[in-house]
């Protein structure tokens, strides 16, 4: 099968990397658009369940990952100058450029074609028995059959801006300041020995009541690190200068598609689905998208049903991450609701804010459900029932409302 990958990032490279392995027979090229080595963000997390699934798929490039990362397994609020921690599950952190850096070295030794700066032409893709459209929310391919694949972008309210600092926090950190314009806040992991992400949200009326619309980079940055002072403990905060009309504070945009394919054109990654920042699943459902596309193109005879098939296992284990990422986006645009309750309450109920109940149940009542669902065991089954048969009901209203 002759196979061309439309865009470089983590989700083209390891389809590619899982392609070649199934079938070295398989003629697979990666098309990227910007130079190699050259790629936006920080870092990027990832759980323990998704190291093991990569172990299962490609022990090669999963070893190197998992050598290249730093790794937690406690999260910590900074609260009105209180500090709380709690335990957590195992996180990961690892350099969005040097797990680029890993797949690519690995597809190569697989024998796939890399091209970088190698832009294609939405209306004239190279022939191929299949054109994986990897090229991101503004996916070229994508766009160009809008209609069919039934596309659907929504805004969410509050500005963000994706930040790098020397500060390598030792667990995954969350920091909330009060100003005179309202609360701003941060979340803080490590991604390497020396760096980490940090990710800085906000209101509207903060962004604008602060000034951080109108200030320039040098600016921004010099306020940011005032106002987090408390966790970056005199670690400068580092920018990336926008490209072209990007706003440096832009709103997160979750993207939905009702098809994944068209022809011999399949969606990927961020071409097919975005989910918000605050659950940090982007790269592990990219990665995911390309184990579920491997395995229906190996174990289905024809492209049309293999293409079928993907399309509705992911639509369908999306739907959890999608929820999931719905309320915790609205959960820090209704902050004001949780931030006046005691520090480790407040900590308690961010855990708890994929949960498609606790917008309708009062804050406080709703920490006593949860902690006596923690010491009762038929609270927590109910619990456990109802939340999933919610998520589902919220998940239909919504599509209702939206045709």
């Amino acid at each position: 099968m002759k196979v061309v990958c439309v865009g470089g990032g983590p989700a083209g490279l390891y389809l590619a990397i899982l392609l070649k392995r199934q079938n070295p027979s398989h003629d697979v090229t990666v098309h990227e658009r910007d130079p190699e080595g050259s790629t936006y963000g920080w870092g990027v997390t990832y759980w323990r369940a998704l190291l093991d699934r990569l172990h299962a798929h490609d022990p090669e490039s999963a070893r190197v990952i998992e050598d290249d990362s730093v790794r937690w397994n406690e999260g910590v609020a900074h609260v009105r100058d209180q500090v709380t921690r709690q335990p957590g599950d195992e996180g990961h952190g690892i350099g969005r450029h040097r797990l680029l850096e890993i797949l690519a070295e690995r597809a190569r030794c697989l024998d796939v074609r890399l091209e970088f700066e190698s832009e294609i032409d939405a209306c004239d893709p190279p022939p191929a028995d299949l054109v994986v459209a990897a090229d991101g929310i503004h996916s070229a391919l994508r766009t160009r059959h809008a209609g069919h694949f039934g596309t659907r972008l929504e805004d969410g309210r509050n500005p963000y801006v994706w930040l790098g600092t020397t500060k390598v926090f030792d667990a995954f950190t969350f920091a909330f300041v009060e100003t005179e314009h309202g609360w701003i806040w941060a979340y803080g992991y490590g991604y390497s020995g020396d760096h980490s992400t940090c990710v800085v949200e906000c209101a509207p009326e903060t962004l604008t009541g602060l000034g951080l619309d109108r200030a320039d980079e040098g600016e921004r940055l010099a306020l940011l690190e005032k106002l987090f002072a408390g966790v970056l403990d005199g670690h400068p905060l580092i920018g990336r200068a926008p490209t072209g009309t990007n706003s440096p504070w832009p709103t997160f945009r979750t993207l939905t598609n009702r098809r994944w394919h068209h022809g011999n054109v399949v969606l990927l990654g961020d071409a097919a689905h975005t989910t918000h920042y605050s659950i940090g699943a982007g790269t592990t459902l990219a990665l995911e998208d390309a184990m579920a596309l491997a395995a229906a193109l190996r174990d289905h005879g024809t492209l049309p049903e293999a293409l079928t098939v993907y399309e509705h296992q992911r639509r369908g284990e999306l739907l959890a991450a999608q929820s999931a990422a719905r309320h915790s986006a609205q959960w820090y645009e209704n902050l004001p609701r949780y931030i006046g309750l005691p520090p480790h309450r407040m900590f308690a109920l961010l855990g708890q804010r994929h949960s498609p109940l606790l917008p309708y149940v009062p804050p406080q009542l709703y920490y006593g459900i949860d902690k006596a669902a923690g010491q009762v065991e038929a609270l927590r089954r109910l619990k456990r029932w109802l939340g999933p048969r919610a998520a589902r009901a919220l998940h239909a209203r919504s599509a209702d409302g939206s045709r």
